[in-house]
């Protein structure tokens, strides 16, 4: 049994409107949500921190993350979805869907919740929520809002900046520097560090603990340490590895299979998942496995399948031929399987058949120790050269996918070359890739040479921004000035 359920949003907010009291009939009318009504209780308190993190139940967050492997040269995306097909032919415009307006869009809801959360806490004046518990809330609440402002500034670079509850008064508010958005950023990453438990993920009962925001920190450093060009910042890179070396210590480790980090049966308590998006059949149920293994939303290129190396495990344990197959239980897709190949990877073996009726409750593994080793040997390697700790962080990722150790005498670029493709490897239609092309500064290098691509691909140098929506840009009045080149 996991050890908390995010409740649904339509179930929070019914149980906001009664109070969350039997004696609900003896308050003020509740046609409407007001301050006498609410944030009185720790309850209070716990039940709109539970809505802030069941807004990353938004499958842009989590189980459709796969997706943004689908604007890469990793997959193919038949259904379209959240607009791929039109951001790889580079038909990218501020009237865009997709990605291209949901991002905004998400994550300023997202930052609204943490907002009005971190204005009532730090108004809050009752004794049931003590020091110890409101420093752990500022924690939770400031990952979330770094988490988000994290995705703003790598989609659109410069933002509005909203820190405070909107009003009728600020509500239209103009854009702010990159370079702003970024220190913030990195403040509240850092408030979140300095706040949350220093304890291991899989003690928590599905809450953060600082290696989780350690875990995002280290994502932000490696996004920014390859600055306009590509060109690394050694001091970034150095911070980077030093972030990297605090959770390598804090006691995680790899698990032994791989596919046990995306099963619910074997989540929790797993040792190397750092921070997940909990999802509990049946009122917290998602439809991943009828996505991925019935509709194909997500094909794999042939070349991407062709990249792993001969008995690597993770290629099966990923890619699925023609029809799913677990040991022999078989499901074959009632939708094309346009590219030959369909998503493995996160499908659960007992829910065949997948059909509309399919309840999947995979936690979403948001951050996972994996990640931090690739990105620690990324770092060392850039540093150093190819050092003996560059070697045991990948050779432990590749022995447990069936792999030998990498050659001793690799220079530092061959072994770049390696890490990256281990991390492409590792983390793929995990929504890594889109943005790993995009810090090291190769997305039209790598995007424009696809071959095998059902669409062809068009990547110019101004996508590196995004436009911002404009029904944004027509709702501030003027205010919102459109990214260059839009």
């Amino acid at each position: 049994m996991k050890k908390i359920v995010i409740i649904t949003v339509i179930s929070l907010l019914a149980c906001f409107i009664q109070g969350c009291d039997k004696n609900f009939l003896d308050r003020d009318p509740l046609d409407k949500l007001s301050s006498n009504q609410f944030w009185e209780t720790k309850q209070d308190f716990d039940m709109a921190l539970t809505a802030i993190y069941g807004n990353l139940q938004t499958p842009m967050f989590s189980a459709g993350t796969p997706d943004w492997d689908l604007i890469t040269d990793n997959g193919y995306g038949q259904h379209n979805s959240n607009g791929s097909q039109a951001i790889v032919r580079g038909d990218i415009f501020s009237s865009s869907d997709g990605y291209i307006r949901d991002v905004y869009k998400n994550c300023y809801a997202g930052i609204a919740r943490v907002n009005i959360f971190l204005s009532k806490l730090a108004n809050y004046e009752g004794s049931a929520i003590d020091a110890t518990a409101k420093k752990i809330y500022v924690g939770e609440a400031s990952f979330m809002r770094a988490y988000y402002y994290y995705l703003l500034y790598t989609c659109y670079g410069d933002v509005p900046l909203v820190k405070e509850p909107l009003t009728l008064e600020n509500q239209i508010q103009p854009k702010v520097p990159a370079t702003e958005v970024l220190d913030f950023i990195l403040n509240e990453v850092d408030e979140a560090i300095a706040n949350l438990p220093n304890s291991l993920y899989k003690d928590a009962k599905g809450h953060l603990v600082k290696s989780s925001a350690q875990a995002l920190k280290l994502r932000i450093l490696l996004f920014i340490a390859y600055g306009q060009n590509g060109n690394v910042d050694l001091q970034i890179i150095q911070q980077a590895k030093n972030v990297a070396t605090e959770i390598m210590q804090a006691g995680y480790q790899l698990s032994p299979q791989f596919e046990s980090i995306f099963r619910s049966t074997t989540q929790e308590g797993n040792p190397e998942i750092i921070f997940s998006v909990k999802f509990l059949a049946p009122d917290n149920a998602t439809s991943m496995d009828q996505w991925y293994g019935d509709w194909l939303v997500a094909s794999p290129l042939k070349s991407f399948y062709d990249a792993f190396e001969a008995n690597d495990k993770r290629r099966d344990q990923t890619v699925f031929v023609g029809q799913v197959d677990f040991n022999g239980t078989i499901h074959k897709p009632s939708n094309n399987v346009p590219t030959g190949y369909g998503l493995k990877k996160f499908l659960s073996p007992d829910l065949i058949p997948y059909g509309y009726s399919t309840q999947s409750e995979q936690d979403w593994v948001m951050f996972r120790y994996a990640e931090v080793l690739l990105s620690f040997a990324e770092a060392e390697n850039e540093l150093s050269g190819p050092t003996i700790a560059v070697h045991d962080a990948i050779n432990s990722l590749r022995l447990r996918s069936g792999l030998g150790n990498l050659s001793k005498t690799l220079t530092k670029d061959e072994m770049r070359t390696a890490i990256r493709k281990e991390r492409r490897m590792e983390l793929a239609f995990e929504g890594f890739r889109y943005f790993d092309l995009k810090r090291w500064h190769i997305a039209e290098k790598v995007l424009n040479n696809v071959k095998d691509g059902i669409l062809t691909y068009k990547f110019e140098d101004k996508f590196y921004k995004w436009p911002l929506p404009q029904t944004e840009i027509d709702r501030s009045q003027g205010v919102l000035i459109q990214n260059p080149s839009y």
